[in-house]
C-alpha cells in the first residue's frame, strides 16, 4: 500500500512540474491560430490590465508628484483626472488582440526562426513559487518576461513585462 501511495504522489509531483510547460504549448498553438480569442482561455485580461495600471500609476507620480503638489486641490484634481483617464483608456487598450500581439512580438524579437514560435523564443521557463511560473522569452538585453499564474482554470497570463519602456502599449 505504501508503494502505491508513494507512485501516485510521485505521479502528482511530475504531473503538476509538466502542467505549466504542457500550458504553453498549448498557447504557442492558439498563437497560431488566426482568431485572437484562441488565447482567450490561456490569459487573465484583468491582471494583465492591473499590471500596466499599476504602471501607470508610478507614471503619473512621476509627472505630478505628491511632495510637490503641497495640497494644492488643483493639483490633486488633475493627477486625479490624469489616472482616470489612463485607467479607462488602458480598459479599452488592453485587449486579447493587444496581448497576442505583444506575445507573437516577443517571440519574433527571441528567435530568428520563421514562423517565429512562442516556444523556439524561449530561453528559460521556470517556477517562481508553487503557483508562478516565470517565462523568458530572448536574452538578457531584449528579453520580455511572461509571467504565468496558477487559477481555478489553471495556468493563465498574467503579467508581460517588455524591455525598453516598460508601459508603451503600441502594437
Amino acid at each position: 500500500m505504501a508503494r502505491i501511495l508513494a507512485a501516485l504522489t510521485l505521479f502528482a509531483v511530475i504531473a503538476y512540474g509538466v502542467w505549466p510547460y504542457y500550458t504553453i504549448f498549448r498557447l504557442d498553438t492558439a498563437l497560431g491560430e488566426p482568431d485572437p480569442e484562441s488565447i482567450a482561455p490561456f490569459i487573465d485580461l484583468v491582471s494583465i490590465q492591473e499590471h500596466y495600471k499599476q504602471g501607470l500609476g508610478a507614471a503619473v507620480d512621476d509627472l505630478v508628484p505628491r511632495d510637490q503638489r503641497d495640497g494644492e486641490p488643483l493639483m490633486d484634481w488633475l493627477a486625479d483626472g490624469l489616472q482616470r483617464l489612463g485607467d479607462s483608456a488602458l480598459e479599452q487598450a488592453v485587449t486579447v488582440e493587444l496581448v497576442r500581439g505583444l506575445l507573437r512580438e516577443a517571440a519574433a524579437r527571441a528567435t530568428d526562426r520563421r514562423p517565429a514560435y512562442f516556444m523556439a523564443g524561449i530561453q528559460r521557463a521556470f517556477f517562481t513559487s508553487w503557483n508562478r511560473f516565470s517565462i523568458r522569452l530572448g536574452h538578457l538585453d531584449r528579453q520580455t518576461l511572461v509571467v504565468m499564474t496558477l487559477s481555478t482554470s489553471g495556468w493563465r497570463v498574467t503579467e508581460i513585462r517588455r524591455p525598453g519602456p516598460v508601459y508603451r502599449l503600441s502594437r
